[in-house]
């Protein structure tokens, strides 16, 4: 079971993870016409996820945000593979799942403080 300290470092992880991603979006949208050009993504969720679930204990450390390019993508009329309804739609995505990440950061700050001005 995790820990109230294990818990924040889990979404500080996340945030990290969060704000990569962004850079990996914001590279993405500045290659667009770029002939070529590869977009990259941010594999964290599954990890983290694996982490989780090992039976083991899980440490944040352990769990990086890794950027590596798919390939998978088909190649658009500029040359490069990267879809402008796509990249907004993740980067969408990624600031919701960051505002989600910082209320939960919030509230359990909040609630260590109310713990620890109800034991004074």
């Amino acid at each position: 079971m995790a820990t109230g300290p294990d818990i924040v470092r889990f979404i500080e992880a996340g945030l990290q993870a969060g704000g990569l991603r962004g850079k990996v979006i914001a590279n993405n949208l500045a290659n667009l016409n770029t002939p070529g050009f590869r977009r990259g993504e941010v594999r964290f969720e599954e990890m983290l996820s694996r982490a989780m679930t090992s039976g083991r204990a899980a440490d944040a450390g352990e769990v990086a945000p890794e950027v590596y390019c798919p390939g998978s993508t088909p190649i658009n009329d500029q040359g490069s593979d990267v879809n402008l309804d796509l990249e907004i739609g993740l980067m969408v995505k990624n600031g919701g799942t960051s505002r989600v990440l910082l209320r939960t950061l919030s509230k359990l700050y909040r609630q260590m403080e109310l713990a620890a001005s109800d034991r004074v």
